[in-house]
C-alpha cells in the first residue's frame, strides 16, 4: 500500500438536542488532546462496512453515518438520527499518520448518557457556553459552522 495514500479515517458527530450541543472531555492519559474538551467520535474501522451486506453488487452505503451510530453509542449511549455533514478537516498525528476527519451532526432519539472510560465529563452546551470550555482546537468552528447552517439552512464554508 502507498503509504502517502493511507489515512485514518475518523468521524466526529456533534449532537443537537433543544438547542445545545454535546460536548465532553477526554481522559488525561488520551494520547490525542489530553484532557481537552470535543464531541464524541472515532475511527472508521474495515469491518464497518464489511461485515454488513454490500447495498449494491459492489458498494455499501451511509458508511460514515454507520460508524458514527457506533461511536456515538460507544462513548455515551445515545441512540442518533437525522445526521447531516459540518464539514471535514485533516491533520498530522504525532506518530506521523495523516488523518481525515469528518464532521457530522445529528439529533438523540434515546438513551441515557453514560460515559466511556475515554471521557470523564460532558455537558450540553450553548456555543457561548461551548466557548468557555479548554476545547480541541477548531471544535468551536465546527460548532459556528453548525450554528450558522441550523439557523439560515445555508452550510459555511470555513475560510481563514
Amino acid at each position: 500500500m502507498d503509504a502517502n495514500k493511507a489515512h485514518y479515517i475518523v468521524v466526529t458527530g456533534i449532537i443537537v438536542k433543544n438547542g445545545k450541543y454535546l460536548i465532553v472531555r477526554r481522559a488525561e492519559w488520551e494520547k490525542a488532546f489530553p484532557g481537552k474538551w470535543t464531541v464524541p467520535g472515532g475511527k472508521m474501522e474495515v469491518s464497518d462496512y464489511t461485515a454488513k451486506k454490500k447495498d449494491t453488487s459492489e458498494h455499501w452505503y451511509n458508511v460514515l453515518e454507520n460508524v458514527l451510530k457506533r461511536e456515538i453509542k460507544e462513548e455515551t449511549n445515545l441512540d442518533i438520527d437525522d445526521i447531516g455533514y459540518v464539514c471535514s478537516m485533516a491533520y498530522m498525528r504525532s506518530d506521523g499518520i495523516p488523518c481525515l476527519i469528518v464532521s457530522l451532526y445529528a439529533s438523540p432519539i434515546e438513551g441515557e448518557i453514560k460515559l466511556c472510560p475515554a471521557l470523564t465529563e460532558y455537558a450540553w452546551a450553548s456555543l457561548e457556553e461551548a466557548g468557555k470550555h479548554d476545547l480541541v482546537e477548531g471544535m468551536l468552528d465546527e460548532l459556528v459552522m453548525l450554528d450558522s447552517f441550523l439557523k439560515t439552512g445555508k452550510h459555511m464554508v470555513w475560510k481563514k
